[in-house]
């Protein structure tokens, strides 16, 4: 046999050996499927719009972030293989623009990648020109048209947290300690279901309304209400049947203090509920994910353990997935700390 066709065999076998299909190796995973959009009321429910038409933020804090919203509505985020747990999303932006591009977004891939369904909130921000009241009736709102939609979704109705960043954690805490509150007349029979989460997660939140910690864009935004001092407090509502709850901020934060999720882990430990929180030295304000290699970077880990030792994300995988590839892209630029409230905004 020629030296010529030693060589064009020896080549076979090696393209067939790099084949993986030929070679037994699995193909690549499909790609998830791409987030469904849900409408959070009927057509026309709010005669209101907006001021100005829809906005996403392409310049510094701002990037990635949404304003002007006319249409509240969640972006559901399936994940191939459902286990079962949904988290609803809220990001923060101190009621004046919600983080998505650089926090909620890339959270709902995370968790998608987990086999958890995500829900991703766009709700009605006061600085567009809606009353103080709105985010939270869109948050109550959401709970229930997710918990509504759960068997379509391959989702337990017993197992949906709400998870919120700076103000979304405001809107959460409020969500998960008054979710009983008849902050809107009933539109239809999803409306007759429980807004409370089962577990809640608060993330760098604005918690307080009250002094000395009421020095956020949160409660300038809201303050045109007359009792949203009292009205959201999260530390004010805190009762017996609300939902256990996990905090994690940066002790340098500072466009929220650190005094917030302090003080809500004071009252909740105090009134029984179960509460975890997580203090990290470094990391200031509006990290999502956090850069991979900060303290910051750690929540997501120790979030996922938490729910699961509350019976919430199934068993965990043989190897958690890191927070990469395009949600870690999303949330990758360096945590700046602001100069004021109005920096990142909260």
């Amino acid at each position: 046999m020629s030296l010529y066709t030693w060589k064009l065999r020896g080549l076979a076998v090696l393209l067939f050996l790099l084949n993986p299909l030929v070679a037994g190796a699995a193909p690549a995973a499909p790609p998830a499927p791409a987030p469904e959009v849900v409408p959070l009321w009927p057509q026309d429910h709010w005669q209101q719009r907006a001021r100005g038409p829809e906005r996403i933020g392409v310049d510094g804090s701002a990037k990635g972030a949404v304003s002007g919203i006319s249409n509240p509505r969640m972006e559901i985020y399936r994940p191939l293989k459902p286990n079962g747990t949904a988290v609803v999303i809220f990001g923060g932006g101190g009621y004046f623009r919600i983080q998505i591009g650089s926090a909620a977004k890339p959270t709902a891939q995370w968790l998608q990648s987990l086999g958890v369904t995500a829900a991703v909130v766009y709700y009605r921000l006061p600085a567009d020109g809606w009353s103080p009241v709105s985010p939270f009736q869109d948050g109550q709102r959401a709970m229930r048209l997710l918990r509504a939609q759960a068997p379509t979704l391959g989702v337990d109705p017993e197992r949906i947290g709400a998870l919120g960043f700076s103000a979304g954690g405001n809107l959460a805490g409020i969500v998960a300690t008054r979710f009983d509150a008849p902050l809107y007349p009933p539109v239809d029979a999803a409306d007759q279901l429980s807004a409370r989460p089962d577990f809640l997660g608060m993330i760098y939140p604005v918690v307080s309304m009250r002094a000395p910690l009421d020095q956020t864009r949160s409660k300038r935004e809201l303050a045109s209400q007359d009792d949203a001092q009292q009205a959201y407090s999260v530390e004010e509502h805190i009762r017996k049947d609300m939902p256990p709850v996990f905090l994690a901020q940066a002790v340098d934060d500072h466009t929220v203090d650190v005094g917030h999720s302090v003080a809500m882990y004071q009252a909740a430990h105090a009134a029984g509920i179960p509460v975890e929180l997580h203090l990290f030295e470094t990391g200031g304000h509006s990290w999502g994910l956090g850069r991979p290699g900060t303290l910051v970077a750690q929540w997501p880990r120790l979030f996922a353990n938490w729910a699961r030792s509350h019976g919430y994300l199934g068993s965990p995988p043989a190897r958690l997935p890191p927070h990469s590839g395009q949600a870690t892209q999303a949330a990758a630029p360096q945590p700046q700390p602001s100069l004021d409230d109005d920096g990142a905004g909260d």
